[in-house]
């Protein structure tokens, strides 16, 4: 292991969180402290925190090997998180300026954040305003998002754990839903606006004891409404329970958004990312009025993302690994790099842990490959169940106080 010896760390967590997202956290901490640093900076609220100086020392949080356990354990954004887009340089170096201070003053020497698409782009950013002004700073991106849209990287931290929830859920759904005589309809909405990559894990539900929704749409496939309908009506004609999984994001021939139907006014945040919702409940609505057959929409919502009961222990190891592969890749004296996973086998399932730059990463989305879904465009195919079925093995239970799981917070 070489040695910070005297440099100071700073750790920042950004965008939505996820079950295992502290584990990254952790992994960070713990190699840091191994390697001698002398302190370890969180930020509160990721880089908007530390734009108004709001940090604390994680040595005066994290104090022993259990609060690590439970830190891994916890679910959310032990720091708290933002959606703070950082401007190009070009158009207010002031900001730049005030951060760079910031750091000098706290002595800072490797910069780590743990986020999405849009926390790599400041990871760019901030790698590319430190190369113009030669500072010694490195800056390391730390994959994560249940939304598995990172480019580059077999598969993101946070999504296996997701993946695991929503199967598990459905399964739960469906046998409850098969306990009435009479006719139904469920409909879940699933998280992901513009990849199907959470609503694709439904499919995972599918085994001896289960049949799995009966449709699953996504928001890689156009979704029409004559054709909808049309499914549904063959479906009724040999099973009078009917399960489907939608992605909030599926969209029309015209490129708006199905949970617009409602009018409901849709708001954006700092990226200009619309905030999706009310999908399910509206094609349940819709589905009522068209058949009379009683109709109910589920929505997930937060739940897929913050179920630290229900993680996957595949998924938790690795995002500490991804943590702990950050600090080591900033001792090396890398920069404007994050942290990749590369499947080398499926049957066993094997990764080998990498780097990229972060300017392949930043911004680009990645979808569902056209070829692991159906030619209708109802269902995965079983090339997408061979590739997400690894990632949601194993289990970690949580340390239990008084019938509850304990987590780790800062007051």
């Amino acid at each position: 292991m070489i040695k910070i010896g005297c440099a100071n760390v700073i750790v920042g967590q950004s965008g939505g969180p996820t079950s295992v997202i502290n584990s990254s956290l952790a992994g960070v901490f713990k190699t840091a402290k191994d390697a001698g640093c002398r302190h370890i900076f969180g930020m509160r609220n990721g880089i908007e925190g530390l734009l108004e100086e709001r940090y604390v020392d994680l040595s005066d949080h994290v104090k022993n090997d259990l609060d690590i356990e439970l830190l891994k354990r916890t679910p959310s954004s032990f720091l708290g998180t933002c959606r703070f887009k950082l401007p190009d340089a070009c158009e207010n170096e002031e900001v730049y300026q005030r951060l760079f201070k910031i750091l000098n003053n706290l002595d800072v020497k490797h910069f780590f954040y743990i986020g999405g698409n849009d926390s790599m782009d400041t990871i760019k950013k901030l790698s590319h305003y430190a190369k113009k002004i030669k500072s010694d700073i490195t800056f390391i991106g730390i994959p994560k998002t249940i939304d598995n849209d990172l480019s580059v990287t077999d598969h993101t931290p946070g999504y296996g754990s997701a993946a695991k929830y929503i199967a598990m859920a459905m399964k739960e759904i469906i046998r409850d839903a098969t306990a009435y005589s009479k006719p139904s309809i469920t409909v879940v909405e699933i998280m992901g606006r513009n990849a199907g990559w959470l609503t694709a894990a439904s499919a995972l539900s599918r085994a001896e004891d289960c049949h799995g929704p009966d449709l699953i749409y996504l928001p890689e496939r156009v979704f029409d409404y004559d054709k909808f309908m049309s499914k549904i009506r063959d479906i009724q004609k040999y099973k009078s329970v009917v399960t489907i999984a939608v992605s909030e994001g599926i969209r029309t021939s015209d490129g708006k958004y199905v949970c617009e139907s409602n009018k409901q006014k849709v708001v954006e945040d700092a990226f200009g990312h619309k905030y999706l919702g009310g999908t399910g409940l509206y094609l349940a609505d819709f589905l009522a009025s068209q058949t009379g057959i009683k109709s109910r929409g589920i929505v997930f919502s937060t739940l897929q993302r913050c179920a630290s009961h229900m993680v996957s222990r595949r998924d938790i190891t690795e995002a500490f690994v991804a943590g702990s592969d950050a600090v080591r890749l900033a001792l090396e004296g890398k920069t404007g790099k994050m942290v990749t996973f590369e499947r080398t086998s499926n049957m066993p399932y094997q990764i080998i842990t990498s780097s990229c730059d972060v300017d392949l990463v930043a911004n680009v989305e990645k979808v569902v490959p056209d070829e692991w879904i159906t030619d209708d465009g109802t269902y995965v195919s079983k090339k997408f169940v061979e590739y997400a079925r690894p990632l949601i093995i194993g289990e970690l239970s949580p340390f239990m106080v008084d019938g509850l799981p304990r987590h780790l917070f800062i007051d």
